[in-house]
């Protein structure tokens, strides 16, 4: 189309770019109903397999918001989420239709411009850290939203709903981060850890023998014990922590696929145990059976230091 012998591109923003938008929106309204659920003050917990594995009438609402939310508008996509919902109970209420126009304005990476909605997979934790979230450490507390292509995960948004709640009353609640590779990760300041410190953060309430044998091992200046992948990769790249060490099963592809996005993103790594990548395609187990080792800066450091004990006893 030509103005005044000028020539304007009328494309839309890429594909990925809308999808990464519209997840930013649906984040904050899960993060909404995340604070909705609590203040209402009756939570209905679930067991699902244990007491260290349950789930909240948040998890439930959050879940059929966010993958109503972006079914409706990209209706290709493979949308994975963590807990088994039927999706009849999605009341118009819990869709968010708005999208992030600062994140419009990016620039699609070029190896990504050319994605089509059946090629992505969006891993959905509708609140990670349940078990903090009932004993009231809300800081722990994330969504996660994670976008996979070719089986990698290459975008994610992480939101905080109770980002800055000790500040008191009338303090502004929440925050969204969100990145893409090929682009870097905002709604942060990245800071790295203090040099010559080993700082390992690690699960609070799925720890065994193992994991701390792999944390001994590493010979750690102090060790950090908080509930969640997101809140985990967080700290590393807010530089609390120097390496996100998890020697045990129990994590999930709905864990690391938002938090491994953004933390590539701004140059960091994460593998399984082995140092293997973790894949992201719609047919992968769920279960990160290798374990986690995840960090912002000096991988090779804490990689070589993994006992071989250790990685005999997690099979990939």
């Amino acid at each position: 189309m030509v103005f005044g012998g000028q020539a304007f591109s009328m494309a839309s923003p890429a594909l990925l770019m809308r999808v990464v938008a519209s997840a930013y929106s649906v984040a904050e309204k899960a993060a909404t109903i995340v604070r909705n659920v609590m203040s209402a003050g009756d939570l209905g917990i679930v067991e699902k397999t244990g007491a260290n594995d349950l789930q909240t009438k948040a998890d439930r609402l959050v879940q059929m918001s966010i993958c109503a939310s972006l079914a409706r508008k990209f209706p290709k996509v493979t949308i994975i989420g963590e807990e088994e919902l039927s999706n009849d109970e999605v009341t118009e209420e819990l869709i968010e239709d708005g999208h992030c126009e600062e994140i419009l304005k990016k620039t699609c990476p070029a190896q990504y411009t050319g994605i089509k909605e059946e090629e992505l997979v969006i891993w959905v934790d509708p609140l990670d850290g349940t078990k903090e979230y009932t004993e009231g450490l809300l800081d722990h507390v994330t969504v996660l939203i994670g976008i996979a292509y070719g089986g990698k995960a290459i975008a994610g948004v992480i939101n905080q709903p109770y980002y800055n709640y000790e500040a008191g009353a009338g303090a502004e609640l929440g925050r969204t981060i969100w990145g893409v590779l090929g682009i870097g990760a905002f709604g942060f300041q990245l800071t790295e850890a203090p040099a010559g410190k080993h700082i390992i953060i690690t699960t609070r309430s799925h720890s065994s023998t193992l994991v701390n044998d792999c944390i001994s091992a590493l010979n750690p200046d102090s060790v950090i014990r908080v509930g969640g992948a997101g809140n985990k990769i967080i700290q590393l790249i807010e530089g609390k922590a120097s390496a996100y060490v998890f020697a045990s099963p129990g994590c999930k592809k709905w864990d690391t696929c938002a938090p491994e996005a953004i933390l590539h993103a701004v140059g960091g790594k994460i593998t399984d145990i082995h140092g293997n990548s973790f894949q992201y395609n719609k047919e992968v187990k769920h279960m990160n059976s290798a374990g986690v080792l995840a960090t912002l800066r000096n991988y090779d450091y804490y990689a070589s230091r993994i006992p071989y004990s250790v990685k005999q006893s997690l099979v990939p």
